[in-house]
């Protein structure tokens, strides 16, 4: 994508890089939440699985109204280009299926700076762990959904879903780790009667 051999790199990753970068995260949260903080087993779980639903949202909004908006001009259709429609034009691309660390450090920081003005340190010792647990549901799994062959269950449903997007419509099917998005906002694909 680049000429440069200095911001060629910045573009790729391999699939495993997240995990390395933000199970620390993970741990490091968890471990204020119960040894810092002390909270209840059922406190943290609540704002865990609060973290995941947040998650959920921002990986449909920032997929349908961030990675999809409509560039006007050379520099943004490069800039679109760079950060969501070479996915597009090569979904296969092993080294270009997860953010790399280049975007989501910084994003990871700003959020978690937005999130600070709504939660508590007790809070987010809880919420952020499952934040970024939902980040890395979606990093990985988008990964495993363009090269690894699910035969049924939840995945291949999942999996079916994404194709879509990719292969059928681009403007619908904006979830990547769930469809519940798409239903909520009319974004959904229109099922196959039988």
């Amino acid at each position: 994508m680049f000429k440069s051999s200095f911001l060629e790199p910045l573009t790729k990753v391999h699939f495993t890089v997240p995990l390395f970068l933000y199970v620390p995260v993970v741990i490091y949260f968890s471990w204020q939440a119960f040894a810092v903080h002390q909270v209840s087993i059922l406190f943290y779980l609540g704002y865990f699985f609060v973290g995941l639903f947040v998650w959920s949202f921002t990986e449909y909004f920032m997929h349908r109204f961030v990675f999809h908006f409509t560039p006007k001009g050379r520099f943004m259709e490069r800039v679109h280009f760079i950060f969501h429609g070479v996915h597009h034009d090569y979904p296969q691309d092993k080294l270009r299926l997860v953010m790399p660390p280049s975007v989501s450090i910084p994003l990871a920081l700003l959020l978690y700076f937005l999130f600070q003005l709504f939660f508590s340190d007790t809070q987010m010792s809880a919420f952020f762990p499952g934040f970024i647990v939902g980040y890395l549901i979606y990093d990985i799994g988008h990964y495993a959904m363009h090269h690894f062959n699910f035969k049924s269950g939840l995945m291949k449903k999942v999996k079916q879903h994404h194709m879509l997007h990719h292969y059928q419509n681009a403007d619908k099917g904006y979830g990547v780790s769930s469809p519940f998005w798409d239903i909520i906002f009319g974004s959904d694909f229109e099922k196959k009667k039988k």
